[in-house]
């Protein structure tokens, strides 16, 4: 099944369902609190958990506390109680099928980087006990390279880094995921030879037989005909995430970038890929054309989108989306190449009083440099 065909597999609630779930329920949101007032030890469960372990008290204890038990605690074990045997797990260059390799890839991980932490900053989620829940998880993780692994000997080197994980999740079990890391930024911060990780990378699709497919044209443009004008928002489940996007559709796919003065604050605190932290309009500008520039016929899709309302004021919006195109600018990536580029990105909006104060967005440089390269090497 491809990730399209499972967005539309995605629980749905309606928009008054969706409305009165995320007020009337106490469900803890990660922000103001503290590690320990999140996952609390004697707090009676005040969601609907049907099927859930007992443990569990509302839906963002569930994903903040199993991720820290998995990760953090290494109970890895707990990936065969937590996860289908039959899940899906999609990332930037590369799915999994089935539950056993996402404990292999788990073990790996944490043997070349056993000091990491991984912190919840924000929980954004969806659903309810019945149709199955969806939560878009951005975690703040830092540690340090100090073991022997895939990427070579350690460096000793410290890292911060940010990644997203969307997951669908039905009586306590996660039955597909996506998730996207700055891990760019982290090769970066490391010290390491970032073409030769992507070179690596790209070998060990190519020598099990994958090719990067080039699409030709994309659905932005079919034939002659120019953007369309107004962008499908069948996925929204209420107005201010069927307004996101359309703001998200003028600007990617209608190009109109000048649209980012009228839905940004003045003040917009834009945090990004290679962990970069910018102020204000001009900025988000200048980072929205990098993309866009560095993939100029980039079709830009949204696949899902949540929302919850805010304790700090407004509400904070989740949108996986994907981009499709060809590198034929240029950009982080350097010279353009021509190879066909697949972009899988996800964002989370605090927005307040009708603009975003705050923008959380991640993608992989690192995914997209291995992709060339595999294009490469299949020529």
């Amino acid at each position: 099944m491809s990730s399209t065909e499972a967005t539309n597999k995605t629980p749905v609630v309606s928009e008054k369902t969706s409305a009165k779930s995320t007020r009337d329920d106490p469900v803890l949101q990660v922000e103001r609190r503290d590690f320990i007032d999140l996952v609390p030890e004697k707090r009676p469960r005040v969601q609907s958990l049907r099927g859930f372990d007992d443990c569990y008290t509302d839906i963002v204890d569930y994903i903040v506390r199993c991720t820290h038990k998995i990760w953090d605690e290494r109970d890895v074990g707990l990936i065969y109680t937590h996860y289908t045997h039959n899940c899906v797990l999609y990332n930037a260059l590369g799915t999994m099928y089935n539950r056993e390799q996402v404990v292999q890839d788990t073990l790996q991980r944490l043997i070349a980087f056993p000091e990491r932490r991984g912190m919840a900053t924000q929980v954004i989620w969806n659903g309810n006990d019945v149709d199955g829940f969806y939560t878009s998880h951005l975690v703040t993780g830092s540690g340090r390279h100090t073991q022997y692994s895939h990427l070579g000997k350690p460096t000793n080197r410290t890292f911060v880094t940010r990644t997203v994980a969307d997951c669908m999740i039905h009586e306590n079990k996660i039955y597909r995921e996506w998730v996207v890391s700055d891990n760019m930024s982290m090769m970066k911060q490391l010290g390491l030879d970032t073409d030769a990780v992507a070179y690596n990378m790209a070998k060990e699709q190519f020598d099990k037989g994958f090719r990067v497919t080039d699409i030709g044209e994309n659905r932005r443009m079919v034939g002659q005909y120019p953007p369309e004008m107004e962008c499908d928002v069948s996925i929204a489940h209420t107005d201010i995430e069927e307004q996101c996007l359309r703001w998200l559709h003028e600007i990617y796919n209608r190009r109109m970038l000048g649209k980012i003065k009228d839905v940004y604050a003045t003040n917009v605190q834009w945090h990004g890929p290679l962990m970069k932290e910018l102020y204000g309009q001009a900025a988000v500008i200048h980072q929205t054309l990098a993309l866009i520039g560095m993939i100029p016929d980039g079709a830009w899709m949204p696949q899902h989108v949540c929302s919850n309302p805010c304790e700090e004021g407004g509400t904070k919006v989740a949108v996986r989306w994907i981009m499709e195109g060809h590198h034929l600018g240029y950009g982080e990536l350097g010279k353009p190449t021509g190879e066909r580029l697949f972009v899988m990105g996800m964002s989370h909006y605090h927005i307040v009083n009708g603009k975003i104060v705050d923008e959380w967005v991640v993608y992989d440089h690192l995914a997209m440099l291995a992709q060339i390269k595999l294009g490469q090497m299949g020529e």
